[in-house]
């Protein structure tokens, strides 16, 4: 691949996403209903309404599914250009500075691998590039470079094979690094031992710095278990290659692996019980404290008390991507902190795609939903079986006390309790 060749693609403005929510909300559609009309995956629409970049064929689709113009949610067409080392950090991005220290300090150590990881929307991504910005500032140069799985295909999950050839492609191509796969790849060889080949005798032989390489969206590889746990067993290998002392372990030092996954319920693969487990350091992201909440209202222009702060808090909790969109709300849609509040968990309300996400999410596992719905109809915290309390923990809806789970937040508990109920 020429080393000039660049991914185009185009991304939402906030104004867009509110456009496209409203015309969903008016025509009653959820996402599967758009993604079927647009003849697109789920997960495309999802990346959308995330602002993540996506190509401008797909946002075309998507657009005319709603019967609206591509004007009509971007308002500037310039493509976006994703490749390496570039500066995407979040302008609304909260410092939290003592995860932020562990993972610098975790990334300096040779062969490193380092674990980001909560339900969507909590951040991971931003948390991420801030700090591959940090590493590449060390003293000591790092070259980093940033490979998200949104930007592979139906195809390359088909099998273990076209995954294993579109990730080395990939990053290939991520690093500005021609696609030399012809000459490291031999089929009579298992797939892992071909993409360690093409790592070691190609890509890291080429690397003069320690090269931190962030994985994004790896909850999509965990969907396909039959290729998940053999991605996992390969990243793991690689992360014990570097610390073996054999002639190889110099070359594979160079890499410091930073994997970022959601934790929402997806298909058989447990990653905390797959070969990737107990693997170098997990950062499980906590929700923000109050002073962090204050500080993202400053960021959006608004000189909030720490009263109004506390109201908000007390029905979305912590979760940064519920306050945010609660201080665009007000910021851009002139809606006051009363409105907000009063219609959180109604369908009128702000986080009503949200919900449905959720929603939708439970529908697909009966049993997962009835667990929920004995969490939600309770009046105090109650027991559950340790499986369950674990995955609702992972999407998000609960929070775990000693042996006990609570709803996560006032929001969830009063929307899905009307949900249950009709």
């Amino acid at each position: 691949m020429s080393q000039n060749r660049k991914r185009r693609s185009v991304q939402l403005t906030s104004a867009g996403i509110r456009v496209i929510e409203d015309q969903m909300n008016r025509a009653n559609l959820h996402e599967k209903d758009v993604a079927m009309a647009a003849e697109l995956e789920v997960t495309t629409i999802r990346r959308l309404l995330k602002q993540d970049p996506v190509d401008r064929t797909s946002a075309i689709a998507i657009a005319k599914a709603l019967n609206l113009s591509l004007a009509d949610i971007v308002d500037d067409e310039t493509p976006v250009v994703e490749q390496a080392g570039a500066s995407l950090e979040d302008p609304f991005y909260v410092e939290r500075a003592s995860l932020e220290a562990q993972c610098r300090v975790a990334l300096t150590k040779p062969g490193a691998l380092l674990r980001i990881r909560a339900p969507q929307k909590m951040g991971k991504t931003s948390l991420m590039v801030r700090i591959l910005s940090q590493m590449r500032k060390q003293p000591q140069p790092y070259q980093t470079a940033i490979l998200s799985f949104e930007l592979a295909d139906q195809a390359a999950f088909t099998n273990l094979k076209n995954f294993s050839r579109w990730f080395c492609a990939a990053v290939s191509a991520v690093l500005a690094m021609d696609n030399q796969l012809e000459h490291y790849w031999e089929d009579i060889l298992a797939c892992n031992f071909n993409t360690t080949n093409y790592f070691q005798k190609y890509l890291l032989s080429k690397v003069t710095t320690p090269l931190v390489l962030a994985l994004d969206n790896t909850d999509l590889v965990f969907e396909h278990a039959a290729i998940a746990n053999d991605f996992c067993r390969l990243l793991r290998t690689w992360h014990d290659q570097a610390r073996r002392g054999d002639p190889n372990s110099r070359i594979w030092q160079k890499l410091r692996l930073v994997i970022v996954h959601a934790t929402e319920v997806y298909g058989p693969l447990d990653i905390n019980a797959s070969p990737l487990a107990g693997v170098g350091m997990v950062i499980d992201l906590p929700e923000f404290d109050s002073g962090q909440a204050l500080t993202l209202a400053r960021q959006h222009g608004l000189n909030w008390t720490t009263a109004e702060i506390a109201k908000l808090m007390d029905i979305v909790g912590g979760h940064c991507f519920l306050l945010q969109q609660a201080f665009e709300a007000i910021r851009y849609r002139d809606l006051s902190v009363t409105q907000v509040t009063h219609e959180a968990a109604t369908e009128a309300g702000i986080y009503r795609n949200h919900l449905r996400y959720l929603a939708n999410i439970l529908e697909q596992s009966p049993e997962l939903m009835e667990m929920f719905k004995q969490v939600v109809m309770a009046e105090h915290n109650i027991y559950l079986k340790s499986a369950s309390a674990f995955k609702l923990h992972g999407m998000g809806l609960v929070t775990i006390e000693g042996n006990k789970v609570k709803p996560r937040c006032y929001l969830y508990r009063e929307y899905f309790r009307n949900y249950f109920r009709t």
